[in-house]
Protein backbone atom coordinates (compact mmCIF):
# COMPACT_ATOMS: atom_id res chain seq x y z
CA UNK A 1 0.00 0.00 0.00
CA UNK A 2 1.30 3.68 -0.90
CA UNK A 3 1.87 6.20 1.54
CA UNK A 4 0.34 8.53 -0.58
CA UNK A 5 -2.58 10.91 -1.31
CA UNK A 6 -4.05 9.61 -4.81
CA UNK A 7 -5.97 13.13 -5.18
CA UNK A 8 -4.89 14.90 -9.09
CA UNK A 9 -2.21 17.51 -8.72
CA UNK A 10 -0.91 16.09 -5.45
CA UNK A 11 -0.66 12.19 -6.17
CA UNK A 12 2.64 12.56 -4.59
CA UNK A 13 2.04 14.15 -1.49
CA UNK A 14 2.50 11.75 1.21
CA UNK A 15 0.33 10.97 4.43
CA UNK A 16 3.05 12.50 6.47
CA UNK A 17 2.47 15.92 5.12
CA UNK A 18 -0.01 17.82 7.41
CA UNK A 19 -0.85 20.92 5.03
CA UNK A 20 -4.42 21.29 4.90
CA UNK A 21 -5.50 19.38 1.66
CA UNK A 22 -7.77 22.80 0.19
CA UNK A 23 -4.06 24.61 0.24
CA UNK A 24 -2.01 21.76 -1.37
CA UNK A 25 -2.59 22.87 -5.08
CA UNK A 26 -1.52 26.04 -4.14
CA UNK A 27 1.54 24.95 -2.72
CA UNK A 28 2.52 22.69 -5.64
CA UNK A 29 1.82 25.90 -7.71
CA UNK A 30 4.24 27.76 -5.80
CA UNK A 31 6.94 25.44 -6.38
CA UNK A 32 6.33 24.75 -10.12
CA UNK A 33 6.92 28.30 -10.16
CA UNK A 34 10.06 28.61 -8.05
CA UNK A 35 11.20 25.67 -10.75
CA UNK A 36 10.27 27.35 -13.95
CA UNK A 37 11.75 31.19 -12.46
CA UNK A 38 14.85 30.12 -10.38
CA UNK A 39 16.10 26.66 -10.85
CA UNK A 40 19.26 26.42 -13.15
CA UNK A 41 20.10 23.05 -12.60
CA UNK A 42 19.34 19.72 -10.90
CA UNK A 43 21.62 17.02 -9.15
CA UNK A 44 20.95 13.67 -7.70
CA UNK A 45 23.68 13.52 -5.25
CA UNK A 46 22.21 9.80 -3.86
CA UNK A 47 18.55 8.49 -3.28
CA UNK A 48 18.07 10.93 -0.61
CA UNK A 49 19.74 14.18 -1.18
CA UNK A 50 18.34 16.13 -4.02
CA UNK A 51 20.84 19.98 -5.44
CA UNK A 52 19.19 22.73 -6.65
CA UNK A 53 21.35 25.17 -8.93
CA UNK A 54 19.44 28.48 -8.42
CA UNK A 55 20.26 31.65 -10.11
CA UNK A 56 21.96 33.81 -7.35
CA UNK A 57 20.08 36.73 -7.53
CA UNK A 58 18.72 37.93 -3.94
CA UNK A 59 14.88 37.78 -4.56
CA UNK A 60 15.17 33.89 -5.50
CA UNK A 61 16.83 33.10 -2.00
CA UNK A 62 14.04 35.25 -0.43
CA UNK A 63 11.65 33.09 -2.03
CA UNK A 64 13.72 29.83 -1.65
CA UNK A 65 13.67 30.84 1.63
CA UNK A 66 9.87 31.47 2.81
CA UNK A 67 8.80 28.76 1.03
CA UNK A 68 10.95 26.15 2.45
CA UNK A 69 10.10 27.18 5.85
CA UNK A 70 6.20 26.98 5.25
CA UNK A 71 7.05 23.35 2.98
CA UNK A 72 9.33 22.34 6.50
CA UNK A 73 6.07 23.11 8.77
CA UNK A 74 4.00 21.10 7.50
CA UNK A 75 6.33 18.08 6.17
CA UNK A 76 8.69 17.92 8.70
CA UNK A 77 10.41 14.71 7.04
CA UNK A 78 12.49 17.26 4.59
CA UNK A 79 15.65 18.74 5.35
CA UNK A 80 16.15 21.71 3.58
CA UNK A 81 19.92 23.46 3.45
CA UNK A 82 20.01 27.18 1.41
CA UNK A 83 23.74 28.17 0.56
CA UNK A 84 25.53 30.31 -1.32
CA UNK A 85 29.27 29.05 -2.03
CA UNK A 86 30.22 32.41 -3.63
CA UNK A 87 28.20 35.56 -4.22
CA UNK A 88 27.65 34.45 -7.97
CA UNK A 89 26.00 30.99 -6.95
CA UNK A 90 22.76 29.66 -4.67
CA UNK A 91 22.09 26.12 -3.92
CA UNK A 92 19.23 24.28 -2.34
CA UNK A 93 19.70 20.84 -1.00
CA UNK A 94 17.25 18.95 -0.24
CA UNK A 95 17.22 15.62 2.31
CA UNK A 96 14.57 12.96 2.90
CA UNK A 97 14.66 10.16 5.40
CA UNK A 98 14.58 6.38 3.13
CA UNK A 99 10.81 6.51 3.91
CA UNK A 100 10.08 9.62 1.59
CA UNK A 101 12.53 8.82 -1.20
CA UNK A 102 9.81 8.54 -3.33
CA UNK A 103 8.52 12.15 -2.45
CA UNK A 104 11.76 13.18 -3.55
CA UNK A 105 11.78 11.41 -6.92
CA UNK A 106 8.62 13.33 -7.40
CA UNK A 107 10.26 16.47 -6.63
CA UNK A 108 13.21 16.25 -8.53
CA UNK A 109 11.01 15.08 -11.73
CA UNK A 110 8.81 18.29 -11.43
CA UNK A 111 12.06 20.49 -10.64
CA UNK A 112 13.94 19.33 -14.11
CA UNK A 113 10.08 19.55 -15.90
CA UNK A 114 9.39 22.84 -14.86
CA UNK A 115 13.02 24.15 -15.12
CA UNK A 116 13.08 22.75 -19.00
CA UNK A 117 9.66 25.13 -19.01
CA UNK A 118 11.20 28.60 -17.82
Amino acid sequence: MSNQHTTPGDAWVPDACTLPTAERPLRLTEFDQFFSDAVRGVDRLSAQHLRLQLDAAARVEETARDLTARESSCCSFFAFDLSRPDPNSLTLDVRVPVAHVDVLDALAERAVAFRDQG
